[in-house]
């Protein structure tokens, strides 16, 4: 399942990155993205470890950057 995410509040390329890295390493990630300049967070994980995945990436959102928000 693939999805994208509005992203609200600043977000800066270096801690995007981070933010990406991380999430890729998740396992059942398949691809994920972080576009600061877009504000957007993209998603493509395994269907039914999905809601879990996005669980943890939002941790991984407020753990790096805790004045972006993603849009769920």
């Amino acid at each position: 399942m693939k999805k994208t995410y509005k992203l609200d509040g600043e977000i800066c390329g270096n801690c995007a990155a981070k933010i990406q890295d991380q999430v890729l390493k998740l396992d059942g990630v398949n691809d994920a993205k972080v576009n600061f300049m877009l504000l957007k967070f993209t998603l493509d994980a395994d269907d039914e470890q999905f809601d879990g995945l996005l669980d943890e990436s939002l941790r991984i959102f407020d753990k790096i950057e805790p004045d972006c928000k993603v849009l769920v």
